[in-house]
């Protein structure tokens, strides 16, 4: 562990020895005309136009390496533009939260602790309420997710609304393929000016599912978008991780039956606010009716997951649009009866925690593998377990004596 903390504070981090200072409340102090920069602290800096910029100290402060000049610069362009509602400067600050660079996931750090405190001030003034709303939108391929999306976000446009839609994908950082097809399918929704379409790659692993999307639905939020649509392609692991991080989970499945739709109806549907059963027209409008029948004599077995919220099944067609208000209509009497109740919030103050230990997880298990007492005892344990030599139970103690007692 104590080659852990070297390594860390090597890197310009101190999270390990600087823990407590978590609980510091965010405190104003005075704008010198120098700059930003308190002694021995950097500033995270509120700006509301060019003219109005206050200061402001944060509990990032402690953990990170004083920021250069290019670097404040850089972070000051970026949130500036930010909140200016610049659809670059969102795009930009994305790419840095996605980054894999050491120094340029700190700037990312204290770019959206920035963020955050904008965003917490917005929420203030709101009675405390969320500024934004978080839809996750998950089906089987095939379901017309991405005709749903764009029908349904040329809707919300045109009814005023800021939309920022980013689109999941685990198996994109080998592919590739299918993020991209999204958004060349979205053709008009990704024309509209209102609209904000973003691929975000999962980065190898599940805890990169979360971390740069649930980054970058604060982004998003920060640049003004009221509503955030995540995306997800398939039917696995990932719509978990992104049920996590979103205020109404809806499930798209399309006019199918019997084995066709068997491996999401327990694991997935317990999960769902909404079922959509989509391309409800032409000659597929009775089988489409016929499960949207299943569906809500099952979702009627399952454990009620809220008091606020029961819930429904419904029909829509992205082809006729026939059904796409009363989608809307239900997850906006959702979100209605969510914030009424408190529980929306609450669901969204523990999801902050399961984020933090997902993060925390995969970050123990980087420097687990990473430890020099691991990497040399790997190679010869793990052919010991594969040949049946050694049990994995005990490979792996014998592995964490390893990283414990150096």
């Amino acid at each position: 562990m104590s080659h852990v903390c070297h390594k860390m504070g090597r890197d310009g981090l101190s999270l390990l020895r600087h823990i407590s200072s978590f609980t510091s409340p965010i405190t104003a102090f005075p704008v010198t005309k120098r700059g930003c920069r308190a002694r021995g602290y950097q500033s995270i800096v509120l700006s509301h136009s060019c003219q109005h910029r206050r200061a402001v100290s944060t509990a990032v402060s402690p953990h990170f390496q004083e920021l250069n000049g290019p670097e404040q610069r850089l972070l000051n362009k970026l949130y500036d533009g930010l909140i200016g509602g610049q659809r670059a400067s969102l795009a930009e600050s994305i790419t840095l939260v996605e980054t894999q660079h050491p120094r340029k996931k700190e700037l990312a750090q204290v770019l959206l602790q920035r963020v955050l405190a904008y965003r917490r001030e917005q929420e203030g003034r709101n009675g405390g309420k969320p500024v934004a709303f978080r839809v996750g939108l998950s089906g089987p391929p095939g379901a017309g997710k991405s005709s749903f999306i764009e029908v349904v976000g040329k809707m919300l446009t045109g009814r005023g609304h800021k939309l920022a839609v980013l689109a999941v994908d685990p198996s994109s950082c080998t592919t590739g393929g299918s993020l991209m097809g999204d958004k060349t399918r979205m053709t008009e929704l990704s024309r509209d000016m209102s609209a904000f379409i973003r691929p975000s790659p999962a980065s190898g692993t599940l805890g990169g599912v979360t971390r740069t999307t649930s980054e970058a639905i604060v982004l998003c939020e920060g640049a003004g978008y009221d509503i955030v649509l995540v995306e997800t392609v398939g039917v696995g692991q990932s719509e978990f991780a992104v049920a996590d991080m979103v205020d109404m989970f809806v499930l798209l499945i399309p006019p199918a039956g019997g084995d066709e739709l068997q491996g999401i109806k327990r694991g997935i549907i317990e999960r769902a606010d909404l079922v959509v059963v989509t391309k409800s027209d032409g000659d597929l409008v009775v089988p489409a009716r016929r499960i949207q029948a299943e569906y809500t004599s099952a979702l009627k077995l399952l454990r009620k997951r809220s008091k606020a919220w029961n819930p429904k099944v419904v029909r829509a067609s992205s082809h006729t649009n026939e059904g796409i208000p009363e989608v809307w209509a239900k997850i906006e009497s959702y979100r209605d009866g969510m914030l009424a109740s408190g529980e929306l919030q609450r669901r969204r103050r523990a999801q902050q925690k399961v984020w933090m230990w997902n993060l925390i997880q995969e970050n123990v298990l980087s420097h687990f593998q990473s430890h020099p007492g691991v990497r040399e005892a790997l190679p010869r344990l793990e052919e010991r377990v594969t040949q049946g030599v050694v049990s994995p139970g005990l490979a792996a103690d014998m592995l964490l004596r390893a990283f414990s007692s150096s």
